[in-house]
């Protein structure tokens, strides 16, 4: 389920509606867990291949000696251990579509055979020389940047021109943040339901928190603490000094998540209030409405304010 109402979200699941029906390659980009994977998959069920295999293939898990085999299958004897012809992915994956996560870890020498495939959907078992033929919809992610890769040399040209013919990017969750509650209702209820447990609450503080909260592990990072909180049952109210020590803690500093950090000399409050009011009726030009929205203050709020410091405004 791919949940959020973010405007870059529902464009990207427009464009997803539009190619699945398609047999056009497609390269998703992403940070780790923003959901590459249930992007993928979306596409494979509103596609014509639904009904066939869908194989899920992490390029950067396979050790580099034995990657060729796993793509393509090999022929007895082929090597030492090699005992019976074994098929490959793409084998397995034929009438159907092929996931290839991370494939920005794959070989050089490798890329250029994975190219053949996809021009002519041909291909040869490691010691063989019989080419074999397959019908697959590749489908390829990666949470790195491959035109930096193309220029730096560690990924072909051509290859990335195949399977960019449809890019699909999606989006952080920190550039999500409508969709941060959103998500954080559906993980919590999600997980009191599969443990059989009371459903926790989220303070008003707590929650505001993790709304700023940049998630480095995105989607992922967010359904993990869901997860955390919900079998722990730590209270039913859970609250910032609730959650797993270091949760929050980004770059070293906790207090990266606030908007605002404050100073350990303190402040003056009034001179600060006042300070800040200043610089909304300067950046308005003294219109008092237009500060008060950037202020987030009602007009009666800030005018009392205005008074309370003798400001000027219009």
């Amino acid at each position: 389920m791919i949940i959020g109402k973010a405007p870059a979200l529902k464009s990207l699941l427009r464009n997803v509606q539009i190619i699945a029906p398609t047999d056009v390659n497609v390269l998703i980009t992403g940070e780790t867990g923003t959901g590459k994977e249930l992007i993928a998959l979306a596409i494979q069920k509103n596609s014509p291949r639904s009904d066939n295999v869908f194989i899920i293939l992490n390029c950067a898990a396979l050790p580099e000696s034995i990657i060729e085999s796993e793509f393509f299958g090999y022929c007895k004897g082929a090597f030492t251990g090699a005992g019976v012809d074994k098929q490959g992915i793409f084998a397995a994956a034929d009438g159907g579509t092929l996931f290839l996560d991370e494939i920005n870890s794959l070989p050089v020498p490798i890329q250029a055979k994975l190219l053949r495939f996809i021009e002519s959907g041909e291909y040869v078992p490691v010691g063989s020389v019989k080419t074999l033929k397959a019908d697959v919809r590749i489908i390829a992610a990666t949470n790195s940047n491959l035109y930096e890769q193309v220029s730096e040399g560690k990924f072909r040209q051509d290859l990335y021109f195949r399977l960019n013919v449809v890019p699909l990017e999606l989006p952080p969750l920190r550039d999500r943040h409508k969709d941060i509650e959103i998500l954080l209702d559906y993980f919590l209820g999600y997980f009191a339901n599969k443990y059989a447990v009371k459903r926790p609450l989220l303070s008003k503080e707590l929650l505001a928190i993790l709304k700023r909260h940049p998630w480095p592990g995105n989607i992922r990072e967010l359904r993990n603490l869901c997860e955390y909180l919900s079998i722990m049952r730590i209270k039913k109210t859970i609250e910032l000094t609730n959650l797993p020590r270091g949760h929050l803690e980004v770059n070293n500093d906790i207090d990266g998540i606030y908007s605002f950090k404050l100073p350990d000399s303190g402040l003056v409050w009034h001179e600060l209030e006042a300070d800040l009011i200043k610089q909304a009726l300067t950046k308005t030009n003294g219109n008092c409405k237009e500060a008060s929205q950037l202020l987030g203050l009602s007009r009666d709020a800030l005018n009392y304010r205005i008074k309370k410091y003798g400001l000027k405004a219009v």
